[in-house]
């Protein structure tokens, strides 16, 4: 796990380093903007999330030095520990509850959302617009954190709101000048050409990560699920997060490596403090165990089928009025 993250790191860091030092043409600077973002985007799958999740390490230090790489990604760990953590590995495809089915508009990745007619082409447009969800980090984070400052959530979690909001803000200011001041001090290219980079880093770290999360929940078999009225899910939380999640391939060798493990999601929100270099070795005991006791293990064959199954849930939420509200789960 060391070594991984050492390697993943250099694919972000190094060429930056060489965008300050070298003198290069505007396309190749492009390239190393589009390398920067695959390394971004691995650093968010592989070091910072098993870092947050406290399963990088037996060592409390060492998982705080993982999960501190958010910073590398201009975001603070706090919003994510609230958004990630709690909200989606709590409530996972819980309507309203869960943050990643429930918060977008122009995309509607849970049935019980509104409908809209432009929804109807979202599985053409949805995966360019996943390349916005870095920058919506980047530049919505301080509404989020002060929408949980005034809900109460931030005291709830033993946080000063003050204090995060102004380290917040320092860290955000901080990557600005790091990202964009560096190149503007030390290279020859103009403002603009350096806001390309940035946008083409973003981009491709966005798409990477939004897309990887959607094909283990907004897929074909998962479950997606409202609360009765008295605000109660029926089944066991284990249960739950066998019929909300999927894994896809789990043999997908240097992809797997570089995304974190996380086509092994079943296995990841079952043991989300298990470093997702065992998930391997416990995916077999899982799935046997589950269909043991009768219950469905949702495993899509490889990357590509999961993806296409992704686009087909897309076009199917894009055309299906939601369901009427009921206290069971709607099946996929």
């Amino acid at each position: 796990m060391y070594l991984k993250s050492v390697i993943i790191l250099c694919i972000y860091i190094v060429p930056f380093i060489i965008l300050l030092t070298m003198p290069v043409s505007p396309w190749m600077a492009l390239v190393l903007a589009i390398i920067m973002g695959i390394g971004e985007a691995g650093v968010g799958m592989s070091i910072m999330h098993d870092g947050v999740h406290h399963a990088y390490s037996s060592k409390k230090w060492v998982n705080g030095l993982a999960s501190s790489t958010m910073f590398l990604l201009g975001s603070n760990i706090f919003n994510w520990k609230i958004q990630h953590n709690i909200m989606h590995h709590t409530f996972t495809n819980i309507f309203k509850y869960d943050p990643d089915i429930s918060n977008l508009k122009i995309i509607r990745l849970c049935q019980y959302g509104p409908l809209k007619k432009y929804h109807r082409y979202q599985h053409f447009y949805a995966f360019p617009l996943y390349g916005l969800m870095t920058f919506a980090r980047l530049f919505g984070e301080i509404g989020v954190l002060l929408e949980y400052n005034r809900k109460g959530i931030t005291k709830e979690q033993n946080v000063n709101p003050t204090w995060q909001l102004v380290k917040l803000i320092v860290i955000k200011i901080i990557y600005f000048t790091i990202i964009i001041g560096l190149p503007l001090y030390f290279t020859d290219f103009a403002f603009w050409q350096i806001l390309i980079g940035f946008i083409a880093l973003h981009v491709t770290a966005g798409m990477i990560m939004s897309t990887i999360f959607q094909m283990a929940h907004v897929v074909e078999g998962t479950d997606q699920l409202v609360t009765g009225k008295d605000q109660q899910v029926k089944n066991d939380w284990l249960v739950h997060q066998l019929h909300t999640t999927s894994d896809f391939g789990r043999r997908n060798g240097l992809f797997s490596w570089y995304i974190g493990g996380l086509d092994f999601q079943i296995e990841h929100h079952i043991f989300q403090n298990i470093c997702h270099v065992h998930y391997p070795a416990i995916a077999g005991i899982i799935k046997t165990t589950a269909e043991e006791y009768g219950f469905t293990y949702n495993l899509k064959p490889n990357v590509f089928s999961a993806l296409a199954s992704h686009f087909r849930r897309l076009k199917e939420l894009g055309n299906q009025k939601p369901p009427e509200i009921n206290t069971g789960i709607a099946s996929a």
